[in-house]
């Protein structure tokens, strides 16, 4: 007996698979699938050891076998032969009374169309047309908000390494504060790279042809999610950089605007400990307890919360105090434009400038969602809070290079300058313009 999949198995794990593809949320799909391959296998071997132990009929009969879907009997000539379905579907619980059925033919041998496949009827054991178009739309919109991240995301890259340029091609701009700048912005664009890659990887691994049982069984296996840990891991590590280095720059905007006097060069690095090696100190331990605890797929479901908690609570821990410092700084701002209010009519509107600014930038925002994991919401809520984080995390390092480099009045002054300077060693091309 061959080790290839029927068409009625691979129909019933394929549209398995799908939610695979999406990197940003967990992979619920691909624990899924894990556990209905393993409920085959069990399947299959149950039925082969009744399939050995039974005493097999005098005459004409077709044989007992496994067809990759059902375990079936022996069966009588011209006999139509039911069994019930199959407790490895996922959806077992609604079926369990179904049957699929299979023809043994006159001859002695099981009825089949083309000539090869056998023919069975397993409608009974195909999930509710409901439930399938539920699924299609939950797919449709999952898949709609990949397109808006990968769009976010590319977008960031590219302005983050625009604006990496900027700050290290212009030397006048080179001091502590843009060297800040600099290191959030490398932050965002690791983080944008890292999900980029593990989507190419998925999409890699669930998009191959899947025919054989070694196919799926090496699909599978902890070998082929290396590249996607890997890139899961490389992610949250990021994802901490990106809260650290907002915490540095929380920090050193609350020194400048108080006035307090130390020296920069010093405390340089330790800005560099802060942001690139405390996201190291929770990472680790979060990947030690994956790999030894919830070794499974691309480490995104989260079936212990306490191994979770190891990289929120520093996250949660560096969004409140940016949440202070940002309190702390509207403070001082509001105090000095009000001191200064004759000669700015307009210090309200400053002032609100000044927050919606401060807002996204010390990312004030995942404050709100900090609690609520794609485990512990259903539902509406749970595809609102999917849509603005990936929305958020995806536009903020954009919204970060534009705000802190392209938007600064001292990077456009460079800019212009050295522009201007451009034209002038060129004036054969301006002209010709």
């Amino acid at each position: 007996m061959g080790d290839m999949l029927g068409p009625g198995y691979r129909q019933s794990l394929f549209h398995l698979a799908w939610m695979c593809l999406l990197s940003s949320i967990p992979q619920g799909g691909a624990k899924v699938l894990e556990k209905t391959f393993e409920e085959w296998v069990r399947y299959r071997d149950e039925c082969l050891r009744r399939m050995a132990s039974e005493p097999y009929p005098a005459g004409l009969f077709c044989n007992r076998t496994f067809d990759m879907y059902a375990c079936w009997p022996d069966g009588s000539p011209g006999i139509t032969v039911n069994v019930s379905c199959p407790f490895y579907l996922p959806w077992f619980e609604k079926v369990k009374h179904g049957l699929v059925s299979r023809r043994c033919g006159a001859d002695g041998q099981w009825v089949t169309v083309n000539g090869s496949q056998p023919w069975r009827d397993y409608s009974q054991c195909e999930e509710e047309t409901a439930a399938t178009m539920e699924e299609e739309g939950a797919r449709q919109l999952m898949m709609s908000f990949k397109v808006l991240y990968t769009v976010g995301y590319s977008l960031s890259l590219l302005t983050l390494i625009s604006a990496l340029l900027v700050l290290t091609v212009f030397r006048k701009l080179h001091c502590t504060r843009n060297y800040i700048h600099a290191n959030l912005f490398a932050s965002f664009g690791l983080r944008a790279t890292s999900v980029m890659v593990k989507d190419a990887l998925l999409e890699r691994r669930w998009g191959m042809e899947l025919v054989r049982v070694a196919d799926w069984e090496a699909l599978l296996s902890h070998e082929a999610a290396l590249g996607c840990r890997a890139a899961q891991v490389l992610m949250q590590y990021c994802i901490l950089a990106n809260h650290y280095w907002f915490l540095v720059e929380a920090v050193y905007l609350y020194k400048l605007l108080i006035g307090a006097v130390f020296s920069e060069k010093n405390y340089y690095r330790l800005y560099l400990y802060l942001g690139w090696g405390t996201p190291v100190v929770f990472v680790v331990p979060w990947a030690a307890a994956k790999y030894l605890k919830e070794n499974a797929e691309c480490w995104a479901l989260n079936e212990n919360m306490a191994y979770w908690w190891i990289i929120r609570i520093p996250i949660l821990l560096a969004s409140l105090i940016n949440l202070l410092i940002f309190m702390r700084i509207l403070k001082v701002i509001l105090a000095k434009l009000r001191a200064n209010q004759k000669g700015y009519a307009d210090y309200k509107l400053r002032l609100a400038k000044a927050t919606l600014t401060l807002i996204p930038l010390f990312g004030i925002h995942e404050v709100v969602f900090i609690f609520a994991t794609d485990e512990q919401t259903t539902g509406i809520l749970r595809y609102v809070k999917v849509f603005f984080t990936l929305f958020l995390n995806s536009f903020q390092g954009f919204l970060v290079a534009v705000l802190y480099c392209f938007a600064n009045k001292e990077v456009k002054s460079e800019m212009k300058k050295k522009w201007q300077l451009w034209k002038l060693d060129h004036p054969a091309l301006c002209c010709a313009q």
